[in-house]
């Protein structure tokens, strides 16, 4: 070794090494078990080499850890001046630098991390640092937590950042149905924005919201002030074990074109598996978090590299945005703090209602010519005819395997296609006729249902 710097974080102490000329990286990166034998250290991260310097990175964990408090985050200068426009507090790295992340600019979030690692502290932390920087008409939460525990402390501030669906009682989400029904609202709620984004002539929220507040725009004409949305899903595996495709759909959509009209998801799951976090919802989430996790094959599914498995937990985290890979220390944000922070919000003066989002349609108006009343469909009733039709084969297991459905909700979809004449009677152990030759024949019963 020729030369060697160590800079001292919260969480570790990164030491820069150059080594002598002839040295190969790869013998370094064979070295790993050995340093931290040597070291008596937790486990060790070799960087090789540190991107945009000619140095390798050894990442050491300290014995006696620095605890990031929220306050002097929040406290900051960085924090305090900062002008941008959705600012997320991610934590302080190695060189003890405060970091403070735009969504706008993100445009999404995607986080994993094992049990008791600090995801849900972490979301508290990103939930508060919003919570501080915006005012209520500016910005909506829609939360959704499937464990029914994580985001409940944010229920009292609900006349103030949530919103939810018209005469729904709970403004935080935990029922599965709810949140394909919130999710299709949300996907509506695009639709109207990017109708009114049209009619004003603007590419973007900020323009609509600049051109509204120096009343350019006349709201008798449906025009009002677009707040922004953040969709924030605590646990994504348990949604896909349940609903799958219905959830998958809807969320891929927002990612791709939610962000210009100003909504925006943060979305966490304890298992980084590859039937979680599909390809669909990968491509669409280029910034990526992610706490410990327990295999190296998680942080590649996460992260599209190795390395969250190495870090040694209680909000130490690695954070990528596109090429680059950054290692931060998560503030720590305890309950009573968030409580403080929501009881202090529910005291002041509120709006009447929750933001309303728009409420889905489900009817088409009366009977249908086949006698199946349309609004008794299921929603990806037309996606399974189509798939019966090409298959010509009228079995439930088809359905449940290409729309990944449970058997139950399959059966019903079958019985439907019987009701309008797309597919025929039950047979015993034999595959139900498919009725309808092609896929023509299928587009005039579909068009005159």
């Amino acid at each position: 070794i020729s030369q060697i710097k160590a800079t001292i974080g919260p969480t570790v102490t990164l030491y820069e090494i150059i080594p002598e000329a002839g040295v190969r990286i790869s013998k370094i990166k064979s070295l790993e078990d050995d340093i931290a034998l040597s070291l008596a250290a937790l486990g060790i991260r070799i960087i090789a080499p540190i991107p945009g310097k000619g140095t390798i990175g050894i990442e050491v964990p300290n014995k006696k850890r620095e605890m990031v408090a929220m306050r002097t985050i929040l406290e900051s200068d960085v924090f305090k001046n900062t002008d941008k426009v959705l600012p997320l507090v991610l934590g302080k790295s190695i060189t003890n630098e405060i970091l403070v992340a735009d969504l706008a600019k993100m445009p999404h979030l995607l986080m994993a991390g094992a049990t008791g690692q600090g995801k849900s502290v972490g979301l508290n932390v990103f939930l508060t640092s919003l919570i501080y920087k915006k005012h209520p008409a500016e910005l909506k939460f829609v939360l959704v937590d499937p464990k029914k525990v994580e985001l409940t402390l944010f229920n009292k501030i609900e006349k103030h950042f949530l919103a939810k669906l018209p005469g729904d009682d709970e403004a935080i989400i935990t029922d599965t149905t709810k949140v394909i029904h919130t999710l299709m609202a949300l996907c509506l709620e695009m639709d109207n924005r990017y109708n009114l984004l049209k009619e004003a002539a603007c590419r973007n929220i900020q323009e609509y919201n600049t051109k509204f507040k120096q009343r350019r725009l006349n709201p008798k004409k449906g025009h009002k002030f677009l707040p922004y949305i953040v969709l924030v899903i605590d646990e994504l595996a348990d949604l896909m074990m349940v609903a799958g495709k219905e959830v998958e759909q809807p969320i891929a959509r927002l990612a791709q074109l939610a962000r210009a009209i100003g909504i925006h998801l943060i979305v966490a799951t304890q298992r980084p598996s590859v039937n979680v976090i599909t390809g669909i919802i990968k491509a669409n989430f280029p910034a990526r978090l992610s706490f410990k996790v327990t295999s190296k094959i998680d942080s590649r599914t996460i992260l599209d590299a190795g390395g969250a498995e190495q870090l040694v937990g209680m909000g130490d985290f690695l954070f990528s945005m596109g090429s680059d890979t950054i290692r931060l220390q998560c503030p720590f944000l305890d309950t009573p703090e968030v409580e403080r922070v929501c009881d202090f919000i529910s005291e002041q003066q509120g709006f009447g209602t929750s933001y309303e989002l728009p409420e889905i349609e489900t009817n088409n108006g009366g009977d249908s010519a086949d006698g199946l009343d349309v609004s008794e469909r299921d929603v990806l009733f037309e996606e399974a005819a189509r798939i019966v039709v090409i298959h010509q084969q009228g079995s439930t297991s088809l359905l449940q395997r290409r729309l990944k459905l449970g058997y139950n909700r399959a059966g019903r979809l079958i019985d439907q296609l019987e009701k309008a004449g797309i597919v025929g009677a039950f047979e015993g152990s034999k595959a139900r006729e498919v009725l309808v030759p092609d896929e023509y024949a299928l587009e005039r019963i579909l068009n005159n249902a």
